[in-house]
Order: C-alpha cells, then structure tokens, then sequence
C-alpha cells in the first residue's frame, strides 16, 4: 500500500473507531473497541475493500499510533480523540512540567480570551515536545506553538492521563496556564 492509500485507510479509520461509527454499521463497546472481523464485513458492505493486511499496516506504520489492537488480536480502537462516548481507562497520571498544543495560528486570539477547550472532544491533547506539537497544528494552515505549564496545573488540581500513544489528555487549559508564540 503506497503513503497515500495508507493516509486515506488511516482517515477513514479514525471517522469510525473516533465519530462515526454508524457510518458503516458498527458499534464500539464502553472502552472503544469493535471486533475487527466486523469492521472489515461492514467495510466490505459499505464498498471498502480492506483487508487484515492492509488493517494491519495501518495500525503498525502510523507514526501517531492513532490506534490500538487488543492483546488476542481481535479487536481495534482509537488511542484517543473520540467525539462520542467512550471510556478508554486511562489512569491518571503526574505530566511533565511543560507540555505543548499546536494550533492554527489564526486560532490564537481565541485561545488568549477562552483557554484550550475540548470542543467535541473528550479532551484537550498535549505533545510531549515542540516538534510534534508544530506538526499537530500544520495540520489546519500555519501553525502555532503554544507552551502549557502542565506541572502547575496538576498542582492545582487538575488531571492529567496519557494516551497509549504518549498523547497527553486534559479536560481544559485555562489562559493562565499557557504561554503564547511571539506574534
């Protein structure tokens, strides 16, 4: 499978394990997860043709690791990033002291008067490093790099968990826990 069949494979994953799993007749139990061998029928059904191969190559080649296959290798996930109801027992856990959001830059004056919300997430996502949050937010035009002070905010109270794939989760950031790129 070539860069951009894995690419749109990945986008159409993340709509159903994450959004919309009714797109195709499947449904996702309390943590997220869905059988694979129903995945792939209702694919199938629905005119996409994918095979555990190609399934396969897609959770293995993300370099997100936006998803996670159960230990019998019988059933999928999203790692995180739903808009519809899930658990995925994350526990919580003590984040660095810095973490940081990538953004579209154009987003920043909202995010100066409002702080980061989850919007129809479950949660706010915060990157370990710079680099990756920069690519996070390159995703929507030019991006912007905001830092949060994630040790201070777990201080005062607030959870933190981190994702299988080293996402950090939060419920919200407030404007006082985040430093701005230099406009």
């Amino acid at each position: 499978m070539d860069d951009k069949a894995r690419t749109n494979l990945s986008k159409f994953l993340s709509l159903v394990l994450r959004h919309r799993p009714s797109a195709i007749g499947i449904a996702l139990d309390r943590q997220g997860w869905t059988v694979i061998d129903t995945l792939l029928g209702q694919c199938q059904a629905h005119g996409r043709n994918i095979s555990r191969a190609m399934l396969d190559e897609v959770v293995q080649t993300s370099p997100k690791q936006r998803f996670a296959v159960s230990e019998d290798g019988l059933r999928i996930r999203a790692s995180q990033g739903h808009s519809v109801a899930v658990d995925l027992g994350y526990e919580a856990a003590n984040p660095p002291e810095v973490l940081f959001h990538g953004t579209a830059a154009d987003r920043v004056p909202s995010i100066r008067a409002r702080g980061l919300e989850r919007m129809k997430r479950h949660h706010v996502h915060l990157s370990p490093d710079p680099a990756t949050a920069r690519v996070v937010g390159e995703r929507h035009g030019k991006s912007a790099v905001l830092q949060v002070f994630a040790g201070r905010m777990h201080r005062d109270g607030y959870s933190f968990y981190l994702s299988a794939n080293g996402v950090w989760l939060t419920e919200s950031v407030p404007p006082g826990y985040l430093d701005f790129p230099e406009a």
